[in-house]
């Protein structure tokens, strides 16, 4: 079986930047990881694949040093990786990622089953999954708490709803999003980062996918970040003193001042 894992680059800090034209993060390779709930997506793959066979690809879009990410997952067991690399790919929301990452298909074995993460830390919007399985075309299955069984054909799953679980089943080839406790994620061996640092890693710009490049990037992106600040929160106080009846009235004259 061969299966599809997303991987994406986010802040290993909190102290970000933005880019003041783009309203955008500015990704510096060197602060960032590998999206925790990828990792726990690329942990259930793995697993997958000791129980069916396969193999296991990466697939990331982002600026060059994401190879080193890709590498990591490499070195934790993964037998392929691809990045998506071309300032076209730059400033895109999460539906011209999705459409890009479709693409990817273009140039890749056909995949029985595609995981990405629940969400991503750095915007939490848990929409490139859903987008994805909609621009391929295929079921989708999010916020899964356990695979409990798959085949060549069907995976049946146990996820999340509002209020409790549910049992679903889908045919194959389908999306699932993975939460991050699904899977504790490996750790790489020695041995794995040592070939890791030799395998060869398909690095694609968006030619190289057969992408339209006005569905790319800021142009392919609908929605746009228009503003961002820091919002101010003030905080005052006041000492009430006098009698108990004098501190009673000065506390209702307050209550009744926010109330209007």
């Amino acid at each position: 079986m061969n299966i599809l894992v997303c991987i994406k680059s986010v802040p290993a800090t909190t102290k970000v930047s933005l880019d003041p034209v783009t309203h955008t993060l500015i990704r510096d390779g060197r602060q960032s990881v590998i999206n925790p709930f990828d990792l726990s997506a690329l942990e259930e793959a793995l697993c997958i694949r000791e129980h069916l066979g396969g193999e296991v690809t990466v697939l990331s879009m982002g600026i060059p040093d994401t190879t080193r990410l890709l590498r990591d997952c490499l070195a934790r067991g993964a037998d392929r990786g691809m990045l998506l690399s071309d300032r076209a790919f730059a400033g895109a929301d999460t539906l011209a990622t999705s459409y890009s990452l479709s693409c990817a298909m273009n140039v890749l074995p056909p995949m029985s089953l595609i995981i990405c993460g629940k969400m991503a830390v750095d915007g939490d919007t848990a929409q490139i999954g859903p987008e994805l399985a909609g621009a391929l075309g295929i079921p989708c299955i999010s916020d899964v708490l356990e695979v409990k069984e798959i085949t060549e054909d069907t995976i049946i799953v146990r996820r999340g709803i509002d209020g409790g679980e549910a049992i679903v089943k889908a045919a194959l080839p389908a999306v699932i999003t993975v939460v991050k406790d699904i899977r504790n994620p490996r750790m790489p061996s020695i041995a794995g980062i040592r070939a890791a640092q030799t395998m060869e890693l398909d690095v694609r710009t968006a030619d190289g996918i057969l992408a339209d490049k006005s569905r790319c990037g800021l142009n392919g992106s609908p929605t746009q970040v228009v503003r961002t600040f820091i919002p101010v929160r003030e905080q005052k106080s006041e000492v009430i003193e006098g009698s108990a009846s004098e501190q009673a009235r000065r506390i209702i004259g307050i209550w009744e001042g926010l109330k209007i």
